[in-house]
């Protein structure tokens, strides 16, 4: 079966279908099946009305389940989104960011998907749709663990909702990779730094990504980086990376995992203060 849905509700019906696999951008699914039969049903949802576009009110922005990584580098947002469009740099070549979409990058619930960490820097959550109505769900709880999500059947993404931040906030994005550019993270981190008229930090928001199954905050790295005036890297300790859970692969070692996180968080921090 290949259903092409207009709206919200003829998707979900569509998704109710046993198996059914949403594709959008489709920049995951297809070099997932490169030589393999596609026997699922497959709803497109490109041509959705309502998918795609960032708009904003006083309370909160909204990001389009289909909106393009494209989109978001082209936003005028707040200097609170710049880490959320240098990890939109890093998706992919520039084919790829045309296509691939924010919701796509979500729902493959990769551990080392570009746009999770600041996403969850930014205390991002998930509009979910189905038959029976809407809900949402904190991103922290939408990705649940190695490839799998909280999707139920039926249920697609329709956005991504970010609180407004406040103007004061600023962000990061650091990736490490074998190569510049067109490679999987061997480790991400993400930060959101907010001052206070002093120069003290008032909120910080540190997310790290590629060093566990699911991209983490690291809550007593936040908690201690408030009233701080100087250099957030030079507080950066092990201690606050120990709910991390890297993995030995091709990529690299967990050991150098959680050496690099340790880097990737401080650097990420001082860009996001001001002090790099």
């Amino acid at each position: 079966m290949y259903a092409r849905p207009r709206t919200i509700e003829e998707a979900t019906r569509a998704m109710a279908a046993e198996g059914a696999l949403a594709v959008s951008g489709g920049t995951d699914i297809y070099p997932a099946h490169v030589g393999k039969p596609l026997a699922r049903p497959l709803v497109d949802l490109s041509r959705v009305e309502g998918l795609r576009g960032i708009t904003e009110t006083a309370d909160v922005i909204r990001f389009g389940a289909a909106t393009t990584w494209t989109d978001i580098l082209r936003a005028t947002l707040s200097p609170a989104f710049d880490g959320l469009k240098a990890a939109a740099r890093e998706v992919g070549s520039i084919q790829i960011q045309n296509r691939g979409t924010i919701a796509g990058n979500l729902c493959n619930a990769s551990p080392a998907a570009d746009g999770v960490p600041p996403l969850l820097s930014l205390d991002a959550s998930v509009e979910l749709a189905s038959p029976t109505g809407l809900r949402l769900l904190p991103l922290s709880s939408f990705i649940t663990g190695y490839r799998r999500t909280a999707l139920r059947p039926g249920e697609i993404v329709t956005a991504v909702l970010v609180p407004s931040p406040a103007p004061a906030a600023r962000s990061a994005f650091v990736k490490l990779g074998a190569r510049r550019y067109l490679v999987i993270s061997i480790l991400m981190a993400a930060a959101v730094v907010e001052k206070d008229a002093q120069g003290r930090i008032a909120r910080a928001a540190v997310a790290v990504g590629a060093a566990s199954p699911v991209a983490q905050r690291l809550p007593e790295l936040e908690s201690d980086l408030r009233g701080l005036a100087g250099k957030p890297s030079a507080i950066v300790a092990a201690r606050h990376l120990a709910g991390l859970s890297p993995i030995d692969d091709v990529r690299a070692s967990a050991t150098y995992r959680l050496e690099a996180a340790r880097s990737a968080v401080g650097e990420a921090l001082d860009l996001a203060a001001g002090f790099a």
